[in-house]
């Protein structure tokens, strides 16, 4: 299974208002439930007004698209990044999943998964 690079810094963070993303930017995540609202984007387009942020995220995506008859991708690598004490923020969308690593782990994460037989681009 090939995982590609992301090649920016992302924030995590929570907003008030929808109103406050930029929906023109190429690059965001947005959840929204019940007690909160919630975007995933680049560092540099993270809303000024955020009710809570962190920073510090790189990310890789599972190339190509995911069946949904597929089973146990995400739990995989999250499982060999939970071996090696490596938390991870999770994203799926309808193609594909993402996962997001603290940059201080980011290198040693790739490194692992490339030695668990991902190929890394």
């Amino acid at each position: 299974m090939e995982l590609k690079k992301i090649d920016c810094d992302f924030t995590v963070c929570k907003v008030s208002d929808v109103n406050d993303i930029d929906m023109s930017r190429d690059f965001y995540f947005i959840g929204k439930t019940d007690e909160e609202l919630s975007l995933v984007c680049r560092t540099e387009d993270t809303p000024k007004s955020t009710v809570e942020r962190e920073d510090g995220w790189k990310g890789f995506r599972i190339q190509g698209t995911l069946d949904f008859s597929l089973i146990g991708i995400l739990s995989r690598i999250s499982g060999i990044l939970a071996d090696n004490n490596i938390g991870i923020f999770a994203v799926s969308t309808y193609n594909t999943d993402y996962i997001l690593v603290k940059e201080e782990n980011y290198a040693r994460a790739l490194e692992v998964l490339s030695a668990e037989g991902y190929k890394v681009v």
